[in-house]
């Protein structure tokens, strides 16, 4: 999901800025409802959780360049059921921020455009489980089509705004649509395995449920 340097640059980026600075303040707002559920350091924790995660999943699990970009592993669905929305928001702006300052410091040019792509295909995923996950079933027992749904969302909002950034930035030619399209098919597999580490979080976490530990999670997980 890492659009390269170059790809989107000089007056173009003013709408990266701006994308970018919706989706921290939507961020915003839905931290502030978090906390008022809650409390300011259960969602610190579950930020910092996210972050940890976000900084694994980019650095240590297999990412790969294809076509106009890079092909990664996010599971922000799987952020998203165990952490809920606002600490995967603030896990993934941070941890890609992290990696762009002391790992790919070339990509720091591109922040603004890389956490619009991470965080608006999140807050969709968002909307969508309020609208096709069951009311009268907490997270820890939602079945593969559930999660399917979610994941996929994710991955197809990735996967369109890197096409919507590529377009933008370098034209609608035959070469970028050959690039765009590569990397969507390589996000097929992404769309596949996703959903089992969705199922294998959810399994790990309900043998928690009864733990300490389980209150390091999102109350929706255990709660209908």
């Amino acid at each position: 999901m890492h659009i390269e340097p170059g790809v989107v640059d000089g007056a173009k980026m003013a709408f990266a800025y701006a994308t970018a600075a919706g989706a921290g303040a939507y961020t915003l707002a839905l931290t502030k409802a978090e906390i008022d559920r809650s409390s300011v350091i259960s969602v610190a924790l579950r930020s910092l959780l996210a972050a940890i995660g976000v900084f694994i999943f980019f650095e240590v699990l297999p990412h790969f360049a294809v076509g106009v970009s890079e092909v990664h592993f996010i599971l922000g669905s799987t952020l998203f059921l165990l952490l809920g929305a606002a600490p995967a928001a603030i896990g993934l702006a941070a941890g890609l921020l992290i990696q762009g300052m002391f790992f790919a410091p070339s990509d720091l040019p591109m922040y603004f455009v890389n956490v619009t792509t991470l965080l608006v295909p999140l807050f969709a995923v968002s909307g969508l489980a309020r609208r096709v996950l069951p009311a009268g079933t907490a997270y820890v027992d939602l079945r593969y089509a559930d999660v399917l749904k979610l994941s996929a969302a994710y991955q197809a909002g990735v996967v369109a705004w890197v096409a919507f950034w590529a377009f933008y930035g370098q034209g609608v030619t035959a070469e970028t649509f050959q690039a765009v399209t590569t990397f969507g098919a390589a996000y097929l597999m992404v769309i596949l395995i996703e959903p089992l580490a969705d199922l294998a979080a959810l399994a790990g976490a309900k043998a928690l449920r009864d733990t300490g530990a389980s209150r390091l999670f999102h109350a929706r997980l255990y709660a209908a």
